[in-house]
């Protein structure tokens, strides 16, 4: 199954500007270290990533 990212998953989170670069960051992330390299299953990491994805994280 091919994946298809939200249409509006960037409009379903806030944003903040970071100092004087105008970059906007999420302002919530999702710390990988702790998704990979354990017991959880490979299509569980997948759909948190997607869902994160999806949100705008």
């Amino acid at each position: 199954m091919k994946f298809r990212a939200s249409q509006d998953r960037y409009s379903q989170i806030k944003y903040r500007r970071v100092g004087k670069s105008g970059l906007l960051l999420p302002e919530v992330s999702l710390g990988l270290w702790h998704n990979f390299g354990s017991d959880h299953s490979f299509a569980n990491q997948r759909a948190v990533l997607r869902r994160a994805f999806d949100l705008g994280i």
